[in-house]
Order: C-alpha cells, then structure tokens, then sequence
C-alpha cells in the first residue's frame, strides 16, 4: 500500500508539472486557448491519484500506531474530504455553461515572465520537501540497514534534488540580480531555458529515489529497477517526450 500510494503520488506530480513544460516547450510562453484546456484536463486527473494517495498514506500511517480499524477510519475521512473538496463541492457549485473563448493575440512580455516566475515557484516547493526528507532519511535507523549500494544511489538522488532546487531558483535570482527586475526578451530566453532543465534532474532524482523505496520494500533489486526506470519513463514523457511531440506536430 506503501508503493501504490509513491506511484500514485508520482504520477499526480507528473500530471501536475506537465502543463508549464507544455507552456515553455510547446507555446514558447505565450497563452493559448490550448494551453488552457490542456491545464484544466490535467490538473483534474492529478487530483484522482492524489486523492487515493492520500487515503492509503494515511492508513498505513495511523494503522501502525492505532490498528487496522483506526487506520481505515483516517483513510475514509481523508479520502472523502478529499474527494468531496476536489470534485464534489465542484459538481455541486456547477459549470459555466458558457465560457468565453480566449481571444489569440500574442502574450505581453511582461504577462510572460510572471508566468514564467510563477512556474518556477510551482515546482521548488516540491523539490525543497524532498530534499528535506532526504536528509531526515539518512538519519534512521533503517537507512543504516540499507545495502551500500542504495546509500550510493539515495546520494545520488540528493544531489540530483538539489540541483533541481538550485536551478528552479535561478531565474528569480537572474531577474532581481542580473536585470534588475526589468522584463526583457533576455531574461525570458535564460529563464526559460532554466525551468525546461531543472524538471529533468527532478526526474531522475525521484526515479533514483524509487529505486531505493522499492529496494527497502521489497527487498528485490530488479523490482527496484523496473520502479524505477519505470517512473523516469512517465516523468521524462509527461514533461518532455509528450511536449516535444505536439511540438513537432505544430511544426
């Protein structure tokens, strides 16, 4: 339930993160009806496997502490707060019938990296979490127990979280230092060249980190592999492979 509720999370993140690779890989920053679409449908399908992440996390958490009956309790709770926050109360409210369509016009300079910003600061906090949790975990006594090789790998997967944070950082730190908080062709290039990079040592940092939980869980290094390069597959498709496609297409 421990690994159901990782892949779920995985994915949900995957989901979450692939709009603004679409918005800097596809539409170059500007904003499109397109764009707009493609956000709303995935941040809708990343809250399901959220939802269901979060009630198997919560019951392997409680149980361990309150038994079985304890732990289903907490899970059914935040399940259908969940559920009921994030799609019900959603159903309940209602949906424009009509929606005015996005006039195409080109995205001001200034709109475009505030977005841009914006991204960057979607994606740290993610990444500032994991590289917490990373440190607390070399502090257990279970990270003791690990074979040497999946202590290698889970300092690998640090550096490669950390390096996502440094580099997700960049461009505020370019925009204030660099140029002085003034928008310029400039900057959007540097900056959007950043927030295209730092996702892919984020990827392989999970996947690496993957690599270690399956290991610890199930105690089968192939099962750890195949987690993996599995997950490295789905994040590297969600945010490259799928974008640079419908790039092409456009082209």
């Amino acid at each position: 339930m421990s690994l159901a509720a990782l892949g779920l999370i995985v994915l949900s993140t995957g989901l979450l993160i692939a709009p603004s690779m679409q918005h800097r890989l596809v539409e170059t920053g500007q904003s499109t009806p397109r764009l707009i679409e493609m956000t709303n449908l995935l941040a809708s399908l990343a809250l399901l496997p959220l939802t269901i992440g979060l009630a198997f996390s919560a019951y392997v958490v409680t149980q361990r502490t309150f038994g079985p009956a304890w732990g289903a309790a907490f899970a059914s709770f935040f399940g259908c707060a969940a559920a009921f926050c994030w799609f019900g109360l959603e159903f309940i409210v209602g949906r424009r019938r009509e929606v005015e369509k996005m006039p195409s016009s080109p995205t001001p300079l200034k709109t475009r990296i505030e977005q841009l910003l914006t991204e960057a600061r979607l994606i740290i906090p993610g990444g500032q979490a994991l590289f917490g949790f990373q440190f607390v975990a070399m502090l257990t006594t279970g990270f003791d127990r690990l074979p040497e090789s999946a202590k290698i790998i889970h300092a690998a997967a640090l550096c490669l979280v950390g390096m996502n944070v440094i580099i997700m950082m960049t461009p505020a730190a370019l925009h204030r230092l660099s140029f002085g908080g003034e928008d310029s062709l400039r900057f959007l290039r540097l900056g959007s060249a950043f927030v295209i990079a730092g996702p892919a040592f984020l990827a392989a940092g999970i996947a690496a980190e993957t690599y270690v939980v399956f290991l610890k869980a199930l105690n089968s290094p192939p099962a750890a592999a195949a987690a993996s390069i599995g997950t490295l597959l789905a994040l590297g498709g969600f945010w490259y492979v799928w974008p640079l496609a419908l790039r092409s297409k456009q082209d």
